[in-house]
């Protein structure tokens, strides 16, 4: 279980980020088309997972932009936005602001935060995913991993990218 906070006051998160040099586990998310879509369809591609509580605040839909931006600068690589909101707010959000160069993935009616560890289970937030970062190589194996400490912050975005 790790501790985070949120504009100060600690909450729980379910678990542990995976370790890196570990394999990255599995997933199934729902995509705005109401499709799945799985680790397994990035295979041979690196991935940046955008693990965040909802797309609609203000530091999350920034880092879906700004991954969005970083997404045309990285070779090999696919960023997928992943949080607990609904498929169609995410469709919403994305045809609005012009996001094209990344995709999302619901959480609704996965395992998702409970396999990757980060899944609220105390606080106003519980029920949604903590903001993190987690890097997967084209092997499948977690190469970076962040779970930001201050859930109202950025995460480290040249950290994650560095190590592509």
């Amino acid at each position: 279980m790790a501790t985070v906070t949120l504009k100060g006051n600690a909450f729980q998160t379910v678990g542990e980020l995976p370790a890196v040099g570990s394999k990255a586990p599995d997933f199934k998310l729902v995509k705005t088309d109401l499709s799945e879509v799985s680790l397994k369809d990035f295979a041979g591609s690196r991935l940046v997972l955008n693990i965040f509580p909802s797309v609609d605040t203000g530091v999350c839909a920034t880092s879906i932009r700004t991954f969005n931006q970083k997404a045309s600068e990285l070779s090999n690589t696919k960023i997928l936005c992943v949080s607990a909101d609904l498929p169609f707010a995410a469709a919403r959000f994305c045809g609005a602001e012009g996001i094209e160069n990344v995709g999302t993935g619901s959480s609704f009616r996965s395992t998702f935060g409970q396999d990757y560890g980060v899944s609220f289970t105390t606080g106003p937030l519980a029920g949604l995913l903590s903001r993190s970062v987690v890097v997967i190589d084209e092997n499948g194996v977690v190469v970076y991993v962040e779970q930001v400490a201050e859930t109202t912050e950025e995460p480290n975005y040249a950290s994650a990218t560095a190590v592509l």
